[in-house]
């Protein structure tokens, strides 16, 4: 189930989702450093994580899932952001160079086929990067953040998810150590609990960040199998022409009598 866009920018409007936005956003940034020219874009929710990308990025806009709602950014006068269908997004084949997907595949009803629609629109180099709950992590069991909702996934089911709609892996990160309580006591903390998790590679992160790419050629795994050798092929005589030989006077052919053009017999009646 998709969390509105209401909850959504309550969420992040709060200090615990700034708390968020800056402990995942610094993972993202220093993945996609190198992002000026490129299109950069996001799935789901992503807005408060790509707004640093708009000043050096080609372009850089938003797409928000018609079961989620639409909200306008970054102003209203240069709107940059629209409702689609995620499994029949409005852009042509390899038009996006990143694509950030943020609440977007915990709550997706169909995984595999939003996948395979990102990896439509992505170009030949293009790098999905995706912020995903984690089963194991208490944001996923707790109500007080979008990450609660939906389905989360261990890093096992998400890598043969990718796997399965042709993405590699090339990056597994980490984040949100801090629980998800909105005290300040606990805000002020989570930076330093997040580095000491980070360093420790403490099992209890809220979210898996993983960055994919897009396999353009799909792997064959089929063995080749050897034939067989076969000898040369030899022209032979047949039986007969062996037995009498071609052009001997003991063919059968020899003994017939010759041929001798006679006269058409006439009908009754010429």
């Amino acid at each position: 189930m998709h969390p509105d866009i209401e909850t959504l920018q309550n969420f992040y409007d709060s200090h615990l989702g700034e708390t968020c936005r800056q402990l995942i956003g610094r993972v993202i940034e220093a993945q996609w450093r190198n992002s000026a020219g490129l299109a950069v874009a996001a799935l789901g929710y992503g807005t408060p994580y790509i707004d640093s990308f708009r000043a050096n990025a080609l372009r850089c806009f938003a797409l928000m899932p018609a079961e989620q709602g639409v909200s306008v950014w970054p102003d209203e006068s240069r709107c940059a952001t629209a409702l689609v269908d995620s499994l029949m997004i409005p852009l042509p084949d390899g038009s996006v160079d990143r694509l950030l997907l943020a609440h977007a595949l915990e709550s997706a009803s169909r995984p595999e086929a939003l996948l395979e629609e990102v990896w439509r629109i992505l170009t030949p180099q293009g790098r999905l990067l995706a912020i995903v709950p984690s089963r194991r992590g208490m944001w996923a069991r707790s109500e007080n953040s979008p990450f609660g909702q939906g389905l989360p996934y261990s890093k096992t089911q998400l890598k043969d998810l990718l796997g399965r709609t042709l993405f590699t892996p090339s990056f597994w990160g980490e984040a949100l150590y801090a629980p998800p309580v909105s005290k300040s006591v606990v805000i002020r903390a989570a930076p330093t609990l997040e580095k000491a998790g980070a360093a420790l590679g403490l099992p209890f992160a809220g979210v898996h960040i993983v960055e994919a790419t897009k396999q353009v050629k799909r792997i064959v795994t089929a063995k080749a199998i050897k034939s067989a050798v076969r000898a040369p092929l030899r022209p032979v005589l047949a039986d007969a022409a062996v037995r009498f030989g071609a052009q001997g006077p003991e063919c059968p052919l020899s003994s017939l009598p010759p041929y001798r053009a006679t006269s058409s017999p006439k009908l009754r009646g010429d």
